[in-house]
């Protein structure tokens, strides 16, 4: 029986759209996550929708409430999890939030990157695949598959 652990992901843009705020990973030495650069988002709870999740998860992380959120994807990443879980992420862009975003929380550092220098952050492998999707402006949910093995992506498939 499949059961993955689901959870989400959140990319919040800067309001003049050309940023995004991402968390810094380098305050726990024995995160899954360590040295890398992430949105922000978590586990869903058993009582929660996974916009729910999203709006707890970005204001427990950055101290902001939500306003414009989309859906951008669902992935399925199998063996993902730092001992082989399976993973289940919907990944969401917010466009409109209030209050001031911190500079870190319990997970790292909170800061704003240019969109066209994300390539150039340390972050998952399979991340790069599936970013451009979240900032690429088209109104259709993408749907993907990115199974993981010994911590590297070893397919990806995409449809909309």
């Amino acid at each position: 029986m499949y059961e993955p652990i689901v959870g989400t992901l959140g990319y919040i843009l800067s309001p003049d759209r050309n940023h995004v705020l991402l968390v810094y990973r380098n305050a726990r030495p024995g995160d899954h996550h360590l040295g890398k650069y992430n949105g922000l988002g978590g586990k869903a709870r058993a009582d929660e929708d996974v916009l729910t999740c999203l709006t707890r998860e970005i204001r427990e992380e950055a101290g902001i409430e939500c306003g414009r959120t989309e859906l951008r994807g669902v992935v399925n990443w199998p063996g993902f999890g730092p001992a082989g879980e399976n993973w289940l992420g919907f990944i969401f862009l917010v466009t409109d939030f209030a209050g001031t975003p911190g500079s870190r929380n319990e997970e790292g550092e909170l800061a704003w990157h240019p969109l066209e220098k994300l390539d150039e952050l340390p972050m998952w492998e399979g991340d790069r695949f599936f970013l451009p999707l979240v900032f690429d402006g088209d109104p259709r949910v993408f749907y993907g598959y990115m199974p993981y093995r010994d911590g590297r992506p070893v397919d990806w498939r995409c449809r909309r």
